[in-house]
C-alpha cells in the first residue's frame, strides 16, 4: 500500500507533462509564425523559465559540466532544436494527429542507431515489434491507405516528422553520455543553444500579433518549462511499464485535439496504424517476448 502511495504522485506528473505536450501542435498551429521563429522563441522562453528553475533548485553552477560535456550537450541540443523545427513544419503540411503519431517511431530510431553504430545487441522478438511499429507509421503516414488527397505536400511533411524522429533519437543518445548529469540542466544547454543558433534565421523583428505571444509563451514555460520539469521528477520513481503505457497519453491528447478543434478525424487505417505504433513501442520497451525469441548477432 506504501508503494502505491509513493507512485501515485509521480505518476499524476507524469499524466499532467502527456497532456500538457499533446497540446504543443495546437499551440504551434494558433502562434501562426513559420517553425524557425516558433522554435526560436520556445527556446528563448525555455530559457527563462528552466535558467530560473536550475537557479532555484541549486543545480546551478554544475561542477561536472566539463566542457566535453557542454561540447556534448550543445551537439544534442542542434540535434533537439532542428528535430523541432521540423516536428512543426509537419504539423502545417499534414496534420497535428498524423504528425504526432508518426513521430512516436522515435524509440526505434534509437534501437537502430544502438545496433548500427553502437554494436548493440537485438533480439528477434525486438525486430518483429519494430517490424509491426514500421507498418503502423506506413498506415498512420495516410501516404498508402488515405480517406482524403495526398499530395506532394503532405510526402514532404511525413518526410520531415521522420527526420525529426530521428534527430530526436540522435539527441536521447547523445544525452546518455552526459552521465548524471541533471537532465533539467542539459535541457537548458538545449534551448541556450537554440536560441544562439536559431538567433541569424528566425524572424524575429517581425510585427507579431498580440494573440499569438501567448501561445509562444506556452510552448516555451508550458511545453519546454513545466512539462520538462515534471517529467524529469517522474521518471526516476516509476517503473518502465508505467512510463510506456502513460506516454502514449501524448498521442491521444493531440489527436482528440485535432478531431475536436481542427475537425481531423483518425481514419480507420490511421488508427490501425497507431495501435501497431503503440504494440510495437510497449513490445520493445517491456520485452514483451514470443515462444521462439532469441538474440540476433551484432
Amino acid at each position: 500500500m506504501e508503494r502505491t502511495s509513493d507512485t501515485r504522485l509521480p505518476a499524476a506528473k507524469l499524466v499532467a507533462a502527456m497532456v500538457i505536450v499533446g497540446t504543443v501542435g495546437a499551440f504551434a498551429v494558433e502562434a501562426g509564425l513559420d517553425p524557425v521563429t516558433t522554435v526560436f522563441w520556445r527556446c528563448a522562453f525555455g530559457t527563462v523559465f528552466l535558467g530560473a528553475w536550475c537557479l532555484i533548485r541549486g543545480y546551478l553552477p554544475d561542477r561536472n559540466l566539463s566542457p566535453a560535456r557542454l561540447a556534448l550537450a550543445a551537439l544534442g541540443g542542434v540535434c533537439m532544436v532542428l528535430s523541432w523545427i521540423a516536428f512543426f513544419a509537419g504539423f502545417a503540411m499534414t496534420s497535428i494527429a498524423t504528425t504526432t503519431i508518426v513521430y512516436h517511431i522515435q524509440p526505434f530510431f534509437v534501437v537502430l542507431i544502438g545496433v548500427l553504430f553502437l554494436k548493440e545487441r537485438i533480439t528477434l522478438d525486438q525486430v518483429v515489434w519494430m517490424v509491426g511499429a514500421f507498418i503502423g507509421v506506413v498506415l498512420a503516414s495516410g501516404l498508402v491507405v488515405s480517406s482524403g488527397a495526398v499530395d506532394t505536400t503532405w510526402v514532404v511533411g511525413i518526410a520531415l516528422t521522420l527526420g525529426a524522429a530521428l534527430l530526436y533519437a540522435i539527441a536521447t543518445i547523445l544525452a546518455k553520455g552526459l552521465g548524471q548529469q541533471r537532465p533539467e540542466v542539459t535541457a537548458l544547454c538545449q534551448t541556450v543553444v537554440g536560441t544562439i543558433l536559431l538567433a541569424p534565421f528566425a524572424d524575429i523583428f517581425r510585427s507579431i500579433p498580440t494573440a499569438s505571444w501567448g501561445w509562444l509563451l506556452g510552448i516555451g514555460i508550458l511545453h519546454t518549462g513545466i512539462a520538462y520539469v515534471l517529467m524529469y521528477s517522474a521518471y526516476p520513481k516509476l517503473s518502465t511499464p508505467v512510463i510506456g503505457v502513460l506516454t502514449f497519453i501524448y498521442p491521444l491528447v493531440a489527436i482528440l485535439i485535432d478531431w475536436i478543434v481542427y475537425g481531423h478525424p483518425l481514419g480507420i487505417a490511421q488508427a490501425l496504424g497507431m495501435v501497431l505504433i503503440a504494440l510495437g513501442t510497449l513490445g520493445v520497451r517491456l520485452g514483451w517476448r514470443f515462444p521462439t525469441g532469441r538474440t540476433l548477432p551484432a
